[in-house]
């Protein structure tokens, strides 16, 4: 006679490994752990960048990272910015590269 708290055990198997395979990376997504690693990085550049001297402003830097690497959105006052803003998301412990697509506002 075939135990019912066998099929259970099973049961349990099968559902467990097909919830940890759902979170498995891919190399189109990002895994669980991945997404945790990037938001934590977004927000430590941010932080970086609020406290930067030479940096007005910096609330209207967007900063998105993906895989380790920040991307700087947004537009500031001058060139000199842009570097400043550049330099202290690339001092950031744990990003891997910055793209800057930073840009000088238009004169009015």
């Amino acid at each position: 006679m075939v135990n019912p708290r066998n099929y259970l055990m099973w049961a349990f198997l099968v559902v467990f490994l097909g919830v940890a395979a759902g979170c498995a990376p891919t190399a189109e997504r990002r895994g669980t752990g991945e997404f945790v690693d990037d938001a934590t990085l977004t927000a430590r550049v941010k932080t970086a960048l609020a406290k930067e001297e030479g940096i007005k402003g910096a609330a209207e830097i967007n900063v998105d990272t993906y895989r380790g690497v920040v991307s700087l959105n947004g537009f500031v006052d001058n060139d000199a910015m842009i570097r400043t803003a550049v330099a202290t998301a690339r001092r950031v412990e744990g990003v891997k590269d910055v793209v800057n697509n930073l840009r000088v506002k238009p004169p009015r």
